[in-house]
């Protein structure tokens, strides 16, 4: 029998890669140029493609379509850095922080590293590249696929006592903690979503709009907010967990459930603390990196899509 072939580790951009490439804010202005517009520039506002470059002022163009007056926009315009004091490089180099960090980084470490002028600029700053990580428009799993949700939060005790949950213990949303759902394609993609509760409302509308209904297996535990999914026209299998079973054959969560394990140890061992406000934005940066952890440019690829 041959052996199974090692999946080779992805080599990512080195320190001292990212130092010569990225010299100054104009060199920066050059690959956002060609990362946000690999077919040639376009105007932000209406997409027409006949637009000039204003040789007055760099990295500026004119669209003529837009109005009688036209318009005129930068390469920053319509993207987390517009409207920005700090230089784009630095934006890079927290960008180049995010995506070489496995398990995230924090926000007083990027302060250290870059030198804002305060904390609250580094916080900032991470969460709007958070933002510009999330994509709704994700193409809808196929394979065989996993679902699970997961609880984030510490106890309900150690909180203050304003700030505790219903149930005081230390299960799901009674105890004061936030569910988060999630589907991953084996060897593929995950989508993972914070939501409010675990009913079988919430869990087979997620699974409705994550999941193509032309997977070849779907599995989950035995939660009963999934029971209606075999009902639905999904291949589901069940592992019992409760039975002391994890694997029997192809049927098993171990996958996502390995997602989340990187998930709960960044926000331990990173982040410490997240509000249930900002954890969407956390987990779309866990999700866009798992997504492009085969992608010798995660680098380019999150400036492209901010």
């Amino acid at each position: 029998m041959a052996k199974s072939e090692k999946v080779k580790p992805v080599k990512q951009m080195t320190v001292a890669q990212f130092e010569a490439m990225f010299p100054d804010d104009d060199a920066c202005r050059d690959y956002l140029v060609a990362h946000r517009w690999p077919d040639g520039v376009s105007c932000p506002r209406c997409g027409n493609v006949d637009v000039y470059e204003l040789p007055s002022r760099p990295f500026h163009w004119q669209c003529e379509a837009c109005s009688e007056d036209g318009y005129r926009f930068s390469v920053l315009v319509g993207t987390i850095f517009e409207n920005t004091n700090m230089p784009l490089r630095t934006w890079f180099r927290v960008i180049y922080m995010m995506m070489t960090a496995k398990k995230g980084i924090s926000a007083l470490q990027v302060h250290r590293v870059i030198g804002t002028g305060s904390y609250r600029t580094a916080w900032y700053m991470c969460h709007r590249i958070r933002a510009g990580m999330a994509d709704p428009s994700f193409r809808k799993l196929i394979g065989e696929v996993e679902v699970d949700e997961t609880f984030i939060g510490g106890k309900a005790k150690n909180r203050h006592i304003g700030k505790r949950g219903g149930g005081g213990g230390t299960g799901g949303i009674g105890s004061g903690k936030a569910a988060v759902v999630g589907a991953i394609s084996r060897k593929g993609n995950v989508v993972a979503r914070v939501i409010d509760t675990v009913s079988a409302d919430i869990l087979t509308g997620f699974v409705a709009e994550a999941v193509s209904n032309k997977v070849s297996l779907l599995v989950t535990d035995q939660w009963v907010g999934y029971k209606h999914l075999k009902a639905m026209g999904f291949p589901h299998e069940i592992i019992r967990h409760a039975d002391g079973k994890y694997v029997v054959g192809a049927v098993h969560t171990n996958t996502i459930e390995g997602f989340w394990s990187i998930l709960k140890r960044g926000m331990v061992g990173t982040f410490h603390k997240v509000s249930k406000k900002y954890l969407p934005l956390y987990v779309a940066e866990f999700e866009f990196r798992h997504n492009n952890r085969h992608n010798p440019d995660i680098f380019g690829a999150c400036v492209g899509q901010c």
